[in-house]
């Protein structure tokens, strides 16, 4: 079948990217960028301790936010529904490390963390694998905003002849939290995600198409497009642009679920989504971050195919990065010369790679760092990374439940 001449010349622009960026990363040489590490900034009080640390930010008065998984949740059974609560907490400390205050202490979205953002209006953004929620909080500590409903439908009431009412619990609703993103993820519950495909058809041969409109139910698509809306799976991240138009990573696992970007105005409202499970481009398997640069560029962390794929703010493929693991976790710095950071996570079996790599925005790797282990300027499944300064930066690590705060040093 002849593809349409939109689709033909997608993949004709797309092909010609990766062979350029592929020519000229083959060929290059990565060098290691000397740093420093300080494993002890946060000074929490006696008595509390983190956890996996799936979340760090910092906002523009230096103020670090940790969100940590810190055990099970509570849980809570109803007529055939178990509600959980709990899991994750959320702490906040000074620039110099000083422990300030918790906050959302039993927030109904918390279970198991994902991602912490600070917007340029100085609003905490929290992201959690468990609920499926994406959060945002002002800089009291209010909730503002609260992205896609928590998953609570698991069956607890089963009959003689099966499932209990509603039948088998929905795939990917419930059960045993997910793994982080530098695991091979699972579903979250005892079958995976929910039905695929809820949504516009996808045409072309890998090339995104935006999905528009909203309800709940629509034409049905490809594998892991989702449902128009923010009915999220297995949430993995979130940014926003200069219009304050927010994007988020929907889809962290590798095997079944969404597995798309999903764009929504300031206030909420679902603009389009883009994205399919697959390999082709504009396709993903397992999105670890999103993150933007100053004229609109997303950049996502495509971790099951090994590419960071870059798209515009209405979801056109420009171009992908490669050559750099398994992207896990993104950041971007602010000014005028922008760069990209990404960490080549650990998996939980072993201390192979963990390094991370330091990019320009047109693919270049500039340099790499780390190593994974368990030693200060070590680090154990990178999950999250801020970079407010480029040469200043912010690891959070699961397997090592810490933040260490990397500071980049000139080759000598």
């Amino acid at each position: 079948m002849k593809l349409p001449l939109a689709s033909r010349t997608l993949n004709g622009l797309v092909a010609s990217a990766a062979l350029a960026y592929g020519a000229s990363l083959v060929a290059q040489s990565v060098p290691d960028i000397p740093f420093d590490a300080t494993v002890d900034l946060l000074k929490l009080p006696d008595n509390m301790y983190l956890g996996e640390v799936a979340g760090v930010a910092s906002n523009s008065k230096g103020h670090i936010f940790v969100y940590t998984r810190t055990g099970a949740p509570g849980a809570t059974v109803g007529s055939s529904r178990t509600f959980y609560k709990g899991g994750s907490r959320l702490f906040e400390f000074d620039q110099s490390g000083r422990f300030v205050r918790e906050i959302g202490q039993g927030v109904y979205g918390f279970n198991f963390a994902q991602a912490a953002r600070v917007d340029p209006q100085d609003n905490l953004w929290l992201v959690d694998q468990g609920s499926s929620n994406v959060m945002k909080f002002d800089s009291d500590g209010r909730l503002q905003l609260v992205l896609s409903r928590k998953p609570e439908a698991i069956s607890v009431r089963p009959t003689a002849g099966g499932a209990g009412r509603g039948g088998a619990p929905p795939e990917g609703r419930g059960g045993v939290p997910p793994e982080g993103r530098g695991a091979q993820p699972d579903g979250r519950g005892a079958g995976g995600p929910p039905p695929e495909g809820r949504g516009p058809s996808n045409p072309g041969a890998g090339a995104p198409a935006a999905q528009t409109g909203g309800g709940r139910f629509g034409i049905p698509g490809p594998p892991g497009s989702g449902i128009p809306g923010d009915s999220f799976n297995r949430t993995a991240d979130v940014t926003w642009d200069r219009a304050g138009n927010i994007y988020v990573a929907d889809g962290a696992s590798r095997t079944a679920g969404n597995a798309r970007i999903a764009k929504f105005d300031k206030d909420g409202h679902f603009i389009r989504s883009w994205g399919s499970r697959g390999s082709d481009p504009g396709q993903f398997n397992g999105i670890r971050g999103i993150v933007i640069d100053a004229q609109g560029n997303l950049y996502v962390a495509d971790a099951g195919n090994q590419r960071i794929q870059v798209f515009d703010s209405d979801g056109n493929l420009k171009s992908q990065i490669q050559n750099v693991g398994v992207p896990s976790a993104l950041c971007i710095t602010s000014g005028a010369l922008q760069y990209l950071y990404s960490s080549n996570s650990n998996d939980p079996e072993t201390l192979d790679n963990g390094e991370i790599y330091k990019i320009a925005l047109d693919g270049r790797i500039i340099g790499k760092f780390g190593r994974a282990g368990k030693l200060p300027k070590e680090f154990g499944m990178v999950n999250s990374l801020d970079c407010r300064n480029e040469n200043e930066l912010l690891v959070g690590e699961l397997t090592n439940w810490r933040v260490q705060k990397v500071t980049l040093r000139a080759a000598r």
